[in-house]
């Protein structure tokens, strides 16, 4: 599964990194740094960081193809809203 983070998006909320530390982590206070080839065990952490980004900086690739947020093949990215 590939990722990408738009860094010039994301304003260091956090929420990836809580929501799975395993592929994403804070360096400092503002600095994210991330595994940008996540495992498909992480799938369903993953997607809970995609939409759980306030910004959508994170956007996720997979068996499913660009624009399908990790564990909901088929269907098309959401807001998290």
């Amino acid at each position: 599964m590939r990722l990408v983070v738009d860094l010039n998006k994301c304003q260091g909320y956090a929420q990836c990194a809580f929501l799975a530390p395993d592929v994403f982590a804070m360096h400092g206070e503002e600095s994210l740094v991330y595994n940008p080839r996540a495992e498909e065990e992480l799938r369903e952490k993953l997607a809970h960081a995609v939409a759980a980004c306030p910004v959508q900086a994170i956007t996720a690739e997979g068996p499913a193809g660009p624009g399908h947020t990790p564990g909901e093949p088929g269907q098309e990215r959401s807001d998290g809203r």
